[in-house]
């Protein structure tokens, strides 16, 4: 039963608690504690914090609103050692620059030690190298290998979004520099040999639907690469019935809307556009499936980011943009363009592009920036314009209807650049 405060307790003699006179001395010089709304009662041992003894809670000092800050002995000898010390510090470079040795030590022994304060012998023996390395540390070079290279003025497109934090400009050609680099880890080659239920064609009409999708559910163009690219990847690596290679491709958009979307759809909406031919376990297991056989990394380098980070370096406008994007998106389809890395798949769509719309050829600042020269373009300008040349496919619509809208400047209308046209630009 508690204590009453202000009542003399009447506990019997055997149930008496000894009075802890040695508990209250160690906690009084353990140092202060926060003050407590109520004070033990006369006679009662006095309250200790939990586990005080095994934890540094007596070293921890807590300041309340209103109340001032207790210091030991202990706090105020460390704080008068230090600020004796520092101005010792002030007075040494004071004296540097005082050509009068004898005004300057008497200025010292005013200054250094006030009423109050004891100096120690330690202190006062200390050589100047010591209070020397108590000053801020020299700020180091930084190593050869860490630094930033250096970007000609000429060529440098990042400076102007400096106050942008969403560009990265300090570090967005490192960004770049190394996507360029993972690309030789997800090269692909023509795998369908390994697939013999499948073929070209029911690879096409897949891509030719999942840009549908990515239409119907407002994604990124991101998404729809990223889908694609891991697609690709699967099917490379794993054998798939042709009725499996739907539950396939919108597994694969169900992983990039993940990884690229803000909103994803969930697991019912891909199901529902698959028209309910698969269960939603199915999908759950072929992604599972997908990811394991990616080894879960699904951060793969896609044309569609090096193509807009190219048309910058040219500043080209939207629909000159819109024009490379429309046939970048068009090569998806294409099985003969599957082996070509994003970022030269995009630096020839974007020369095809700028070609069309008669602003020019391969300049040096696409050089510097793509890492390509225009002998090294040549190969993939002319897989591009064969593949924009052929007849199209009736049953392949949705890239063109897509690109016929007002939105996309109706670039799928426009009438291709002649291969003669193209070739006198590869040979400059």
């Amino acid at each position: 039963m508690p204590l009453l405060r202000g009542k003399k307790s009447s506990v019997s003699t055997g149930n008496r608690v000894p009075k802890l006179t040695s508990t209250s001395s160690e906690n009084q010089e353990e140092g202060p504690q926060v003050k407590r709304s109520s004070s033990p009662p006369h006679g009662a041992p006095k309250k200790r914090t939990a586990f005080i003894d095994i934890t540094n809670a007596h070293k921890v000092h807590i300041s309340l609103p209103g109340r001032k800050k207790e210091t030991t002995k202990s706090a105020v000898k460390k704080t008068t050692s230090g600020s004796v010390a520092l101005r010792k510090l002030a007075n040494l470079k004071k004296s540097s620059s005082v050509g009068s040795e004898g005004a300057t030590a008497e200025k010292e022994k005013t200054e250094e030690v006030k009423p109050g304060e004891e100096e120690t012998p330690t202190d006062a023996a200390a050589p100047v190298e010591e209070l020397v390395a108590a000053a801020p540390p020299v700020v180091r070079e930084v190593p050869a290998h860490l630094q930033k290279p250096q970007i000609p003025a000429e060529f440098d497109i990042d400076s102007e979004n400096s106050e942008d934090t969403y560009m990265c400009p300090e570090y967005a050609k490192e960004i770049f520099d190394y996507l360029k680099q993972r690309e030789e880890k997800f090269v692909l080659c023509n795998y369908m040999p390994s697939q013999p239920s499948l073929n070209p064609e029911m690879r096409a009409i897949l891509i030719d639907w999942l840009v549908e999708v990515q239409e119907n559910f407002e994604l990124y163009h991101e998404t729809l690469y990223l889908a694609v690219k891991m697609t690709d990847h699967y099917l490379s690596q794993t054998p798939v019935h042709r009725e499996m290679l739907q539950l396939v491709g919108s597994t694969a958009m169900l992983i990039a809307s993940k990884f690229e979307e803000r909103s994803p759809p969930c697991v019912d909406d891909f199901l529902y556009i698959c028209d309910d031919a698969y269960k939603r376990e199915e999908l759950i297991s072929m992604e599972a499936g997908i990811l394991q056989t990616l080894s879960f990394d699904i951060n793969i380098p896609i044309p569609y980011r090096f193509l807009r980070r190219y048309a910058k370096c040219v500043s080209a406008g939207m629909d000159t943009l819109t024009l490379a994007r429309y046939f970048c998106e068009m090569s998806l389809m294409d099985m003969e363009l599957i082996p070509e890395r994003g970022s030269l798949l995009a630096s020839a769509c974007l020369l095809v592009a700028l070609v069309t719309r008669d602003l020019g050829g391969w300049a040096p600042i696409l050089q510097f920036h793509s890492g390509y020269q225009t002998s090294d373009l040549a190969p993939v300008v002319r897989k591009l314009h064969a593949m924009l040349v052929a007849p199209p496919d009736d049953k392949l619509k949705a890239i063109r209807n897509k690109y016929a809208h007002k939105v996309f400047f109706e670039v799928a209308s426009l009438p291709v650049v002649d291969m003669d046209i193209l070739e006198i630009v590869l040979l400059q």
